[in-house]
């Protein structure tokens, strides 16, 4: 039997999770509303933004011809490959950095740097590089996912807790035993966050080469 007291509290939290969902939907209500105020006053520039109507027409239209799935399946196909590759990279490069602390210290600033480059602006480089293909969306969003993931994971590798470290060479442990035993399980954490990331993040890697291809097509066409 429940006391009065801890059936009240249930109620609570099923209440905040409601309340939670309601505030989550209304906020993309009033998202989609003000977004379409603005394209019908032509407040914003419905050529660059578009609007919600013209999405949605765009959705029917291309249900229509059967190229909506189509379209899906590609974009699904490149964001999980390009998520898994990324992370298995990203994952092996930082047990390297963690594994070598000269590596590490060497490629330190250069990781810094990658880091810190606008990686979308990337996009009509690696475009001219490999091309407007299949390759050069998918290189673009792997460029972003490994790199985020070297960042992270490297990161939670470090932060172990040193106590720990010192306790296990003071048992002689390997290496190898260090990482596999304490190093890598403590680190699941900053793991899952890195993967949070990596899927956004690759999917956004995706848009635009996307777009790129689309606006040269568009330029080349009236030529």
């Amino acid at each position: 039997m429940c006391s009065n007291e801890h059936i009240s509290y249930l109620k609570k939290i099923r209440f905040n999770k409601i309340l939670i969902k309601l505030i989550q939907i209304s906020i993309f209500i009033i998202f989609l509303i003000v977004w379409q105020l603005l394209a019908d006053f032509k407040v914003i520039n419905t050529f660059v933004s578009s609007s919600p109507k013209e999405v949605f027409k765009t959705i029917i239209e291309l249900h229509k011809t059967n190229n909506l799935y189509n379209h899906i399946f590609i974009t699904l196909y490149e964001t999980v490959l390009s998520f898994l590759i990324g992370t298995l990279i990203g994952i092996f490069l930082a047990t390297i950095l963690w594994w070598n602390k000269f590596i590490a210290k060497v490629v330190d600033p250069y990781l810094t740097i990658l880091n810190s480059l606008p990686k979308v602006a990337l996009g009509p480089i690696i475009i001219i590089w490999v091309g407007a293909k299949m390759n050069s969306i998918i290189l673009m969003a792997l460029f972003i996912s490994t790199i985020i993931t070297i960042m992270n994971v490297y990161q939670g590798f470090i932060e172990t807790d040193i106590n720990k470290i010192k306790l296990m060479k003071s048992f002689n442990a390997k290496p190898y035993q260090m990482f596999f035993k304490l190093v890598l399980p403590s680190s699941f954490p900053n793991i899952i966050s890195a993967l949070k990331i990596n899927l956004s993040m690759s999917l956004v890697g995706l848009l635009p080469p996307v777009g790129e291809k689309i606006f040269f097509n568009k330029c080349y066409s009236r030529y």
